[in-house]
């Protein structure tokens, strides 16, 4: 749906932005409006979409700087891949077309987690390790603590040349907060894994989930409420539909 460049498509995409953004103002002045795209690369051997491409990311970081220049918030797309399954290829390129948003400093991210297959289906082991990456850029969103206390220079003067800082009174102070940790890696060794089933990331991920559906309790909601929301998606589906839900 626009040139096959990167330039090419943000020309075509500010100009359909402005254009609609235009509309809304001649029909609603002042109602609120948001910069928003989905730039997917197409593959030129197949006509597929593909995702995590450098392409996406120059994009996704060009158009939010557009929006800046417009003065309107920026969404878009967060853990993509065209991968059918929740393997190496769904991992890599999820992360980078994720990364991408963040370091654009996008305001609101769609389909954040369980994309597989281009959007296509999703996964319950792709939402709990997708999840998991969201946690990961969060915390990295958050900056790099400069305060006295970060600095550890107390650390330095305990410890001295020659010395490692594993046992070192800042290290027992901070090691629960220190560094993020992620549920869905193993950080292990070897011998640990295959004592411990040899299990690869779909497999922990499936047990993530199981515990969750385990777990999960229904969030409390007053029943005059319930039976409001019910009845209007009853009445809504048989406006539309013609038939009862």
């Amino acid at each position: 749906m626009s040139p096959v460049t990167v330039a090419a498509t943000l020309a075509q995409v500010l100009a359909e932005v402005m254009a609609s953004v235009a509309l809304i103002q001649l029909i609603r002045p002042g109602a609120p409006s948001v910069f928003g795209t989905f730039f997917s690369p197409l593959s030129l051997r197949t006509g597929a979409p593909t995702f995590g491409t450098p392409e996406g990311t120059q994009f996704q970081m060009c158009a939010k700087t557009l929006a800046d220049r417009l003065g309107l918030p920026f969404h878009s797309v967060g853990a993509l891949t065209a991968s059918k399954v929740p393997d190496a290829q769904a991992g890599y390129e999820s992360q980078a077309q994720l990364m991408g948003a963040v370091m654009a400093g996008v305001n609101f991210i769609i389909h954040a987690t369980g994309c597989l297959e281009g959007l296509l289906t999703t996964g319950y082991e792709k939402i709990v390790m997708d999840a998991d990456r969201c946690a990961a850029m969060a915390r990295f969103t958050q900056g790099i603590d400069f305060s006295e206390a970060a600095q550890a220079m107390e650390a330095f003067h305990e410890i001295g040349p020659g010395g490692h800082f594993l046992g070192a009174a800042h290290t027992r102070e901070n090691f629960e907060s220190a560094f993020w940790l992620g549920e869905m890696s193993d950080n292990g060794t070897y011998e640990q894994w295959t004592a411990e089933g040899g299990l690869w990331q779909q497999d922990r991920a499936s047990d993530r989930v199981r515990q969750i559906l385990r777990d999960y309790e229904a969030p409390a909601m007053d029943e005059s409420i319930r039976e409001a929301l019910d009845d209007f998606v009853a009445r809504r589906t048989y406006e539309i539909t013609g038939e009862m839900a």
